[in-house]
């Protein structure tokens, strides 16, 4: 326990001495670990704790700002009396039975007084200070409606648990007209109910018992997670489980087993589901497995049936009267049995089909077959039953626009298509045979489609279907073997000058023109096919249904410059017309 701070006085003539020559009392390292270790010790509780000068116990866990008394106090051991109230101080607070007096007014006079208000005529307030209208008149030239006088309340100091009070000014004898009152009212009720016992009638609906007034009429209206009514004694139990008993989340570890409500502290479905282990096994089957067993299901119809009763205006309840009900919902199942029985004939009656009703239940039918499978003596199948084919979650063997193969069974340049046609438009009509032969005319011996067929002779047909079976490689190797060739003639023919070049060069130039005009024919049909890709809906455009992977050649790259729009051409508005 810390001693109490030293005053100033006492430090002061600590120094006088100290310069006098006389050696203060100082504690030494073995004074202060002593200290130390016998407050460890009261801590502790091996060492009985310090006492104040009134012989209590002072507990040594206290903090130390609040267990070291002011040096002004004058305190010469452990104390706690700085903290306790003062006598001194409790004497000039004002008694706790003295109080405020709470809405009352004093005397009323019937004429002016001098050193009354001026204007209502009440004494204990000047006219700056009244709380009243003011008047036209006041009550010092009219003294007909004059104010009851202000009272003068006593000056009072009160603690702090007197400025606190929120009883005080209260008077009990206000309230002695509300109780008898609510007295009054009781009574009334109790004679009625006497009356109403006496002469064998039952209370009315809608009017609550005088004991249940404040309150639901029965306990199963209150439904509230995690609490049980007790409906004897009208209580509600938290629903707090024994701390040795196993908790319900410890009892399946796999966090995709029966699922745990943490607020409620509930678990519906059997956590031991899936481990092998029955119902009967366990100790613990879920909170559903006493909830649909026995009589619980029979209960919980009944309590519906009640409520329905309730709300068409039949005032029954479960647990009030359970022998009403069960009377009540047996009259109703029969009649409810009856009436369906009676439309069921009216109808079997009216249209027939009663000798369809009599036929014997699908389990006899379907137990012979005629069916042959024959078996091997390991248990192995030899023949008569199909291998089931196991399918996907996908549609297989649909086929649309009178296909014969599925979309992608083909690939040709980059893009996907119908190997039954040779077509790249998704959800398109099959054309067969046809359709293969036009796409193999319409493609060039690179691969790439035009509509010029008149560049084709018909005489060279089958040049060109040599040619569309050979590799692009083969047919390049083939046409540097040719340009060789016609270099070798030129070389060794003596008769060559430079009206043979001419000509060559001409026929270059006229190749190349033939080039051009081709690849702005296609030019023209990508725009067009591009254009009409871009209408389709992205879902319905196929994959890299717009990607090209070919290097493009010089022909076609003129081509693109030829065609190719400039927005900041002045004449480019005219182009597209």
């Amino acid at each position: 326990m810390s001693t109490p701070s030293l005053p100033l006085s006492s430090v002061l003539r600590t120094k006088h001495e100290e310069a006098e020559g006389d050696e203060p009392k100082k504690k030494t390292r073995e004074e202060w670990k002593k200290a130390k270790e016998l407050e460890e010790a009261r801590k502790a509780g091996t060492v009985p704790a310090a006492v104040d000068e009134e012989g209590k116990d002072i507990n040594p866990h206290i903090p130390q700002y609040i267990a070291t008394a002011p040096w002004y106090f004058g305190a010469g051991g452990p104390t706690l009396k700085h903290q306790r109230p003062q006598p001194e101080k409790i004497l000039s607070f004002t008694h706790l039975n003295e109080h405020y007096v709470r809405g009352q007014k004093g005397n009323t006079a019937i004429r002016y007084r001098k050193g009354a208000c001026e204007n209502c005529g009440a004494f204990g307030h000047k006219k700056k200070d009244c709380f009243e209208r003011p008047r036209k008149v006041g009550a010092k030239y009219d003294a007909s409606n004059i104010a009851a006088d202000d009272i003068l309340l006593p000056t009072l100091k009160l603690d702090f648990d007197g400025k606190r009070d929120r009883w005080n000014g209260f008077d009990p004898a206000d309230y002695t007209a509300v109780v008898e009152e609510h007295k009054k009212i009781e009574d009334f009720k109790r004679q009625i109910k006497a009356k109403k016992l006496k002469e064998g009638e039952e209370m009315s609906d809608g009017e609550p018992d005088d004991d249940d007034e404040d309150e639901d009429k029965y306990a199963e209206s209150v439904d509230m997670p995690g609490t049980k009514v007790d409906s004897k004694q009208r209580i509600t139990v938290r629903n707090l489980r024994i701390r040795e008993d196993t908790a319900k989340y410890l009892r399946n570890l796999d966090p995709n087993s029966a699922y745990y409500d943490p607020k409620t502290r509930s678990m519906r479905d059997n956590p031991y589901k899936g481990t092998g282990r029955k119902e009967e096994e366990v100790d613990f089957a879920g909170e559903n497995f006493v909830r649909f067993t026995g009589d619980t299901v029979t209960q919980a119809k009944a309590q519906l049936f009640a409520w329905d009763a309730y709300e068409k205006g039949v005032d029954v309840s479960l647990q009030a009267e359970p022998t009403k009900l069960e009377l009540l919902q047996n009259q109703f199942m029969g009649k409810k049995e009856e009436f369906k029985k009676k439309v069921s004939d009216d109808l079997l009656e009216k249209y027939g089909g009663k000798e369809h009703l009599d036929a014997p239940p699908p389990e006899l039918l379907l137990s012979q077959t005629e069916n042959y499978v024959e078996y091997s003596r390991h248990g192995k199948i030899i023949k008569g039953a199909e291998k089931q084919v196991v399918r996907s979650k996908y549609d297989e063997d649909i086929y649309h626009g009178n296909h014969t193969s599925v979309w992608g069974s083909y690939w040709r340049d980059g893009m996907w298509g119908y190997s039954c046609c040779h077509s790249f438009v998704k959800i398109s009509y099959c054309t067969g045979e046809a359709g293969k032969q036009a796409k193999s005319e319409l493609l060039l011996p690179d691969g790439l489609p035009i509509v010029a067929q008149s560049t084709f002779s018909k005489d060279n047909s089958e040049e060109n279907e040599e040619k569309c079976a050979k590799t692009l490689l083969e047919i390049h190797r083939e046409k540097k073997m040719k340009k060789k060739k016609k270099r070798k003639k030129n070389n060794s023919s003596s008769g060559s000058d430079s009206s043979s070049e001419s000509e060559n060069e001409e026929e270059m130039e006229e190749k190349r023109r033939k080039k051009l005009r081709e690849a702005l024919i296609r030019a023209k049909m990508e725009e067009d096919e591009a254009r009409e890709m871009m209408k389709l809906d992205e879902r319905e455009r196929s994959y890299n249904s717009m990607y090209n992977f070919k290097a493009p050649t010089e022909e076609e790259i003129e081509a693109y410059q030829i065609r190719r729009q400039r927005e900041d051409d002045p004449m480019a508005a005219f182009l597209g017309k």
